[in-house]
């Protein structure tokens, strides 16, 4: 079985075409903390399941993109633009 992801533009291509980008989480405020922004930039939750991630479709139309994947499995739920 092989790991496809559906870009919004180009339609589904391997995953080796794409660059993760990261789970998606809420910024926090200019004001933030350091301990905040160190919680912000490196710690992930890791969850098993419905995870919201960047995507960059590196050899393709060169943009960033949101995607749902199950982690579980490594199945893209959905994509879609910013």
């Amino acid at each position: 079985m092989s790991f496809l992801i559906s870009c919004p533009n180009c339609g589904a291509r391997s995953v080796y075409e794409f660059r993760f980008g990261g789970e998606i989480h809420d910024r926090p405020p200019v004001s933030a903390s350091e301990d905040e922004w160190t919680q912000y930039l490196y710690a992930r939750k890791n969850k098993s399941g419905p995870q919201e991630e960047w995507w960059y479709h590196r050899a393709g139309c060169r943009t960033w993109f949101k995607a749902v994947r199950e982690t579980a499995t490594n199945t893209v739920i959905e994509t879609r633009w910013p």
